[in-house]
Parts: C-alpha cells; sequence; structure tokens
C-alpha cells in the first residue's frame, strides 16, 4: 500500500487542464486541412481526383473547398498535390452545427466554431448531460477514441457529461459509424426511446456522411438523412480533443 501511495503522489495530478489551459498538440496530429489558393494551378484536379471519398470540390474559376464531413484526413491529397497546395494545420477545433459548416474554402481562416444549445435547452442540458452510443455499423476507431474521453486523462465526467447504457436514461444519442442496413431500425428505435427535448451528434466521417463507404447502397450516408444533428464532428476518427472541444462548445462550457 505504501508503494502505491508513493507512485500515485510520483505521478501527480494527470487529467488535462483543458479547458482552462491550451492543449499542445502532437507533431504528428492532422488538423484542419488548408489550401493555399496562390499555389493552385487553374483547373488542376489531381488533388480532387486522389481523394477516396471527393472531399475536395473543384469551384470552376473560384476556390477549391474540402468537405470535412467527407475528408478522412488520410494526406493522400497533399502527397498528390505537386505543387505542395494543401497542408494539414494544428487546430482541433473542427466541429460545427450545421452540416454546411464543414465546407471549408482555400485560405479560410475563419471557419465558424460551434454555437451552444439554445436557451431552454443548455438550461436542461448545460450542467448534466446523458448520451447513449450508438455504433450504426463503425468499425472502432470513432468508438475508440469517444471512450478514451472517460479516462483519467480526459475524465468527461468533470463536466457533467456520462454515457449511459438505456436510452430512456439519455439525453440524446452520439451516433458513430455509416448508419449500415443491418443498423438502422435498431438506431431509429433507440431514437424513439430517448425521451424528448433529445439532441443527435454525429461523430466522424461515417457518422456525417458515409466516410469510406460513401453512396454504397448498404449504408445511408451518415444519420443526416435519418435524425436531425446538432453536433457534427467530423474526422476519421476525430482525435479526443477534437471530439471534448465540440460538446464542451456545445454545453456553453467554452
Amino acid at each position: 500500500m505504501i508503494d502505491i501511495l508513493r507512485t500515485r503522489i510520483k505521478q501527480g495530478h494527470r487529467t488535462i487542464a483543458y479547458p482552462m489551459q491550451a492543449v499542445n498538440m502532437p507533431d504528428r496530429f492532422r488538423g484542419r486541412p488548408v489550401i493555399d489558393s496562390a499555389k493552385c494551378v487553374t483547373d488542376c484536379k489531381i488533388c480532387a481526383d486522389a481523394c477516396p471519398t471527393n472531399a475536395i470540390i473543384q469551384i470552376q474559376n473560384d476556390k477549391p473547398q474540402i468537405d470535412l464531413g467527407r475528408c478522412l484526413f488520410c494526406t493522400d491529397c497533399a502527397e498528390a498535390c505537386p505543387n505542395g497546395a494543401i497542408r494539414y494545420d494544428s487546430d482541433y477545433r473542427l466541429s460545427a452545427n450545421q452540416r454546411e459548416d464543414l465546407v471549408t474554402t482555400a485560405n479560410d481562416e475563419a471557419r465558424p466554431l460551434v454555437d451552444a444549445l439554445k436557451k431552454e435547452s443548455l438550461r436542461l442540458f448545460g450542467h448534466s448531460l446523458k448520451l447513449r452510443q450508438v455504433s450504426a455499423g463503425g468499425c472502432n476507431g470513432c468508438e475508440s477514441d469517444v471512450n478514451v474521453l472517460s479516462t483519467i486523462t480526459y475524465d468527461l465526467g468533470r463536466f457533467g457529461i456520462q454515457f449511459v447504457a438505456s436510452p430512456r436514461h439519455a439525453d440524446g444519442l452520439l451516433i458513430t459509424g455509416p448508419v449500415t442496413e443491418n443498423m438502422r431500425t435498431a438506431l431509429l428505435k433507440t431514437w424513439d426511446a430517448v425521451p424528448t427535448p433529445k439532441i443527435v451528434i454525429a461523430v466522424g466521417a461515417c457518422a456525417i456522411s458515409g466516410g469510406p463507404f460513401i453512396d454504397h447502397p448498404e449504408v445511408n450516408n451518415g444519420v443526416g438523412n435519418l435524425l436531425p444533428v446538432d453536433l457534427y464532428i467530423p474526422g476519421c476518427p476525430p482525435h479526443p480533443m477534437t471530439i471534448l472541444d465540440g460538446l464542451l462548445r456545445l454545453l456553453a462550457r467554452i
């Protein structure tokens, strides 16, 4: 027992100070993909052709756009670009309230951040939010990073956010996966079991757009066509900091 106490004292406080203090992401972290239009060649579509999910939108005689809801953050576009026009920054604040807010334009440094819930919803959920997590055909990547939030490093419970086993005890759903046909009915039944008012959070490219399975006949291209989404958290999978930041901004904790 004495050895355990000594080790615990030596370890010190292990939980990150966010949001009271900024977090420095590791060098290998891939944040938002940014296009430098000055380095783009007119009508060049090399990066768009290299993207496995068509996340890069070529606009005739205008700046190209990247749809973060489709982006897998795989760097295929950056590696394909002969002029080095695409880079990944270190910003983990990628979430959005509206699907269209996930579409960024070249050289756009002012993408809107998440707005908090409306006043009444904030009064109900701001200090105590219970979520039922539904893996609607996910690969377990997003699910793993969601689970990480409950570890000592992030300690999601200190913000009053907890995952519950029953949808009847939940305030909303946190959904991962492209919503396969096999999970469609189960997801809708889970949604019906959550008492109103309730919210929906889509985590990962699959839950937002279908991810690498987009337009496959056995998936529904995410949850947006089935349920009203209050928060989109992009990534494949999104970093735990991206998920945490989105949740806290939705609850006006930042």
